[in-house]
């Protein structure tokens, strides 16, 4: 019996829920492996421009592209993002990289259409985007009431990184960038920069890490959110339209907080709860419904 390409859609969208919550958690207790946010860098770039390189050598995406447009997608997804967002790992839970990273996504994305291209948000979008910041404010007061004093600066970290990524998803759908243009312009061009700079000057605990951490956090931040992640997102809004494939992606920062809860122990309360809650109803208001396309 033949696999329906709308269930493999949905499918994909779900295992990407699981994937990036999942990064949540493998990102949240690197630090304890010995590795510097430097390193979880190096990783991403490294090992994923290993697979990218030989691909792009082959289909050469850097055709009809501008240098403009390759360089300012390269520095959206280069290193200042990336050690962002690892680096307010150090100060606030997992959970909140979900919130602030994933659930704020469409805050950013209304904001910087409507000043970079003048796209003016739907009431919809409006609405949704007003429950969204209000969740969000709600879970950094819950935060500091329940002890987290310093997780404010991890949650403004994750607010610069969802910053630097939603300026990436307004200018690739506008600009029209390829996933091959994405693995050239986000991983081959950022490892060939970034890693010669992290090998010469900058401070390293690759050598000391157990085996175990360091391969998990190897297979993780080289390999799966950024190559395995790509593909099935595109796969999914190809089956079941980029909409629909959003308001699934709405479940990461509920999903996020739960694995942070069984896993690492985080706390979160009743607010914080309800909160959450309250962000993924906005999530889905915001997001405007594509209906699947034909097989």
């Amino acid at each position: 019996m033949p696999t329906s390409p709308t269930l493999t859609g949905y499918l994909a969208a779900w295992v990407i829920v699981f994937v990036w919550a999942f990064w949540l958690i493998v990102s949240r207790v690197a630090e304890s492996s010995g590795l510097t946010i430097y390193d979880l860098a190096a990783l991403r770039y490294g090992l994923a421009a290993c697979v990218a390189l030989p691909i792009c050598l082959i289909w050469k995406p850097w055709r009809g592209m501008s240098l403009i447009r390759t360089a300012v997608i390269a520095f959206i997804l280069g290193p200042v993002y990336i050690l962002c967002v690892f680096a307010g790992f150090l100060f606030a839970p997992a959970s909140h990289g979900g919130i602030f990273m994933n659930g704020v996504l469409p805050l950013f994305s209304i904001g910087f259409g409507l000043i970079l291209y003048g796209l003016v948000p739907g009431r919809r979008q409006l609405i949704g985007a007003g429950v969204i910041a209000v969740s969000a404010v709600v879970l950094v007061w819950e935060a500091g009431q329940l002890g987290l004093a310093d997780a404010w600066i991890g949650d403004l970290l994750f607010l610069i990184g969802a910053a630097f990524f939603s300026v990436y998803v307004v200018l690739s759908e506008r600009w029209q960038i390829g996933p091959l243009q994405i693995l050239w312009c986000g991983t081959v061009i950022n490892a060939a920069i970034y890693l010669p700079i992290w090998a010469l000057w900058l401070p390293s605990g690759l050598a000391e890490a157990p085996v175990g951490p360091l391969m998990l956090q190897a297979v993780y931040q080289g390999f799966v959110p950024n190559l395995m992640g790509l593909l099935l997102i595109a796969h999914a809004s190809r089956r079941i339209g980029t909409g629909n494939t959003a308001s699934i992606l709405a479940a990461v920062p509920g999903m996020g907080a739960v694995l942070g809860a069984l896993i690492l122990g985080e706390r979160i309360g009743g607010i914080g709860i309800a909160a959450l809650v309250l962000l993924t109803v906005g999530l889905l208001i915001a997001v405007r419904r594509v209906p699947p396309q034909a097989a």
